[in-house]
């Protein structure tokens, strides 16, 4: 690698880099939802039980830590979580307030690096702006990185730019994936050309190619989160969704970046190997069309968990991924009801790497 393409004092300039999610894990990091939240509007009550699900899946694998809103939401979740039979011994609650629970994209990125011998692990602490100002107040929610580097006693680095965690997909060894819709929309940091926010993914993450996809799904409202599209799997491997109907307008964009990742080459310059995802039917709620996606899995430390919709496509995609990822146990939990949210399992977690 090119360390010229590192300024100088950067995080990237000083041997630090964002480790694939595949790496192995300390823990999990969660934010749970609130009922009085905007995420799940009528629905809230059928969220929890979904939650729980999720983490009984971690707990089997690697530690949860859940940030909450204060005593007394931490209380009711370790009864609801007792009462699921969800296991507590590796679950860790801290009052780390924050106002709808999207971890991945207000919570820390973490990176690491290998210094005389030892593992050592920072923050980065991106602006957050609940996705172009769309649901404000989101002040708490954008002081977690810095509550969980505190707790953690970790450098905390600043780019001073709006970002978040779903714009991006790493493979660990130089390459990141991101969308031109997300980053590039003026919404998030209008004064930025696409050259400088390049180079603030290369000093803060320490990757060296940026790969850029066009535009999202239908009813996402993060303007085209790369975690709904296409993912990393291994260093040279790249999953990505493929909307088989040509009616449906997820069709043409996703196969605009299918076409993209065909061409693309990794930090060695090598062609990706590059496997094709379904989609679910179309899935609606009050006439919005909400973001399903079977790229929205998350990689626990070996094993994979992967939204279900109750639709035939679960298996196929399931299957796929399974034997893409052999090293790893891959498992289907239902989403349907967080999906109301326009998310999944992917946008409510964030890994903390060993």
């Amino acid at each position: 690698m090119n360390a010229n393409l590192w300024t100088p004092g950067t995080p990237a300039a000083d041997g630090w880099r964002m480790p694939a999610e595949w790496a192995r894990h300390h823990a999990t990091w969660l934010t749970w939802p609130r009922p009085e939240g905007i995420s799940f509007p009528d629905k809230y009550d059928t969220v929890p039980a979904v939650y729980a699900a999720f983490i009984r899946e971690l707990t089997e694998v690697e530690e949860v830590h859940i940030n909450v809103w204060h005593a007394d939401m931490e209380a009711w979740v370790r009864g609801l979580l007792t009462q699921l039979r969800c296991p507590l011994a590796r679950v860790h609650f801290h009052h780390f307030p924050a106002y709808e629970p999207w971890c991945r994209d207000h919570g820390p990125v973490f990176l690491a690096r290998t210094r005389e011998g030892r593992r050592e692990r920072a923050v980065v602490d991106w602006d957050y702006n609940a996705w172009g100002g769309k649901y404000p107040p989101c002040d708490l929610d954008d002081a977690v990185p810095r509550h969980v580097a505190a707790l953690r006693g970790l450098p905390l680095f600043s780019p001073g730019i709006i970002m978040e965690g779903g714009a991006l997909d790493v493979n660990g060894e130089g390459t990141l994936l991101t969308t031109e819709s997300c980053l590039l929309n003026p919404n998030r940091n209008p004064t930025l050309s696409k050259v400088q926010i390049e180079q603030k993914l290369r000093d803060y993450l320490g990757v060296t190619q940026i790969l850029w996809l066009g535009d999202g799904i239908e009813g996402d409202d993060t303007d085209g989160h790369v975690d709904d599209l296409a993912r990393f799997i291994n260093p040279t491997t790249v999953v990505t969704v493929v909307e088989e109907d040509p009616a449906d307008p997820n069709h043409a964009p996703l196969q605009e970046n299918l076409e993209r990742l065909r061409s693309m080459r990794d930090q060695d310059g090598r062609a990706l190997k590059v496997v094709s995802l379904p989609m679910p039917r179309r899935i609606e709620y009050e006439g919005q069309r909400l973001p399903a996606s079977y790229a929205n899995f998350y990689i626990a430390t070996g094993k994979v968990i992967v939204p279900t919709y109750g639709d035939p496509q679960d298996a196929r995609a399931l299957e796929i991924l399974q034997r893409e990822m052999p090293a790893h146990r891959v498992v289907g939990v239902d989403s349907m009801e967080l999906i109301w949210g326009l998310g999944s399992f992917h946008c409510i977690s964030q890994q903390e790497p060993e």
